[in-house]
């Protein structure tokens, strides 16, 4: 079964009467709502008494007959089971698709499986392991929010969250967050803060929304693509001395490193560098830095980074503990082929 992104929210939306199908493919390069789709599954899971959680990372090296495993056996501290598995390449290659295939054949009563991808290209879609989760479960693309959708998203977001904004105020805040709706989200959370529910207008958004960082956001990925970790991790220090939230940032090198991995994947397969760069449509501001990333480092390299972007990403959303300060200043020093911390640096204050 197939549904839109809206209609999988609509059918989570009373999370104890939910129906819910025993597996889920979510799927998509839109990170927000890629998360936010994921977590209305968890949570209706949550609340239909699926209180055992199992995540795997199905990287590179994976071992899919973990997966099995789960599938198998049995909860000692639940009646009721989620498995989370994580797929950020969405290639699970054929150990993988395999183990997929076998899950969707056979699916266990009380057991749920949430599988959370990047971007399927068409000839993806059209593999046996995505047929197959479909026809047992339910299939989810999410899809990036348009320019000209903008204003309309978020105008609907604003008012879920018991804002009601007026024309200008949603018109001048689509300006300031650029088509990123994680920062779209933070700055609406900072609005209910700082107002509290009911109207806003523009004044209020100028306020309380500085203009959205992301362009220095990403200048900081591209540095430390680059190569330069000493500055790009004074540039992390310096937005987050701004305001800027962590998961934003988080968010921006998890995706760099998903765009790098993809490419160093093409040129492990063969392909010139630059014919990758002009495949993926890598802005000629970006090709030094980018081209530095790609040469440095091979694909492998880049799939174990992408799991701890994702370990970052958890930490900033206190879904997983640890030290989120450390775990992104050493992100960005292995992003820039550093490791440990290079000791030309020195953290402010």
């Amino acid at each position: 079964m197939k549904y839109r992104y809206a209609q999988l929210l609509d059918a989570l939306a009373e999370p104890e009467q939910a129906r819910l199908a025993p597996i889920y493919l979510l799927c998509g390069d839109e990170p927000f709502q890629l998360g936010s789709a994921a977590d209305a599954v968890r949570c209706c899971a949550r609340a239909q008494g699926y209180t055992e959680r199992k995540v795997l990372f199905a990287g590179r090296d994976f071992d899919w007959q973990q997966l099995a495993t789960e599938q198998d056996s049995l909860s000692l501290f639940a009646e009721k089971k989620l498995i989370d598995l994580r797929l950020p390449t969405g290639k699970p290659g054929d150990a993988g698709g395999r183990a997929l295939r076998a899950f969707a054949e056979r699916p266990v009563e009380d057991t749920l499986l949430l599988i959370t991808a990047g971007k399927l290209d068409r000839n993806q879609l059209r593999t046996r392991w995505v047929t197959a989760l479909e026809e047992a479960g339910v299939l989810v693309q999410i899809w990036p929010v348009k320019h000209g959708e903008l204003p309309g998203w978020l105008r609907r977001h604003m008012q879920a969250r018991g804002l009601q904004p007026d024309a200008e105020a949603v018109a001048l805040l689509a300006e300031r967050v650029e088509g990123n709706l994680l920062a779209a989200d933070q700055a609406v959370e900072k609005l209910l803060l700082l107002n509290g529910p009911g109207p806003v207008d523009a004044a209020a958004v100028r306020a309380s929304v500085a203009d959205s960082a992301r362009f220095d956001v990403f200048d900081m990925v591209d540095t430390a693509l680059a190569g330069e970790a000493s500055r790009a991790l004074r540039m992390v220090f310096g937005l987050l001395e701004e305001g800027v939230e962590a998961v934003v940032i988080s968010w921006a090198l998890g995706r760099a490193v998903r765009e790098i991995l993809d490419m160093a994947m093409a040129v492990a397969r063969g392909q010139p560098v630059e014919a990758v760069m002009a495949g993926a449509r890598v802005w000629d501001s970006r090709r030094t830095a980018v081209r530095a990333a790609l040469t440095r480092h091979r694909a492998g390299y880049w799939g174990g980074l992408l799991q701890r972007a994702d370990r970052l990403e958890f930490m900033v959303k206190g879904m997983a503990a640890g030290n989120k300060r450390d775990e992104l200043v050493q992100l960005v020093c292995a992003m820039a082929g550093q490791r440990p911390l290079p000791a030309s640096f020195t953290a402010p204050g």
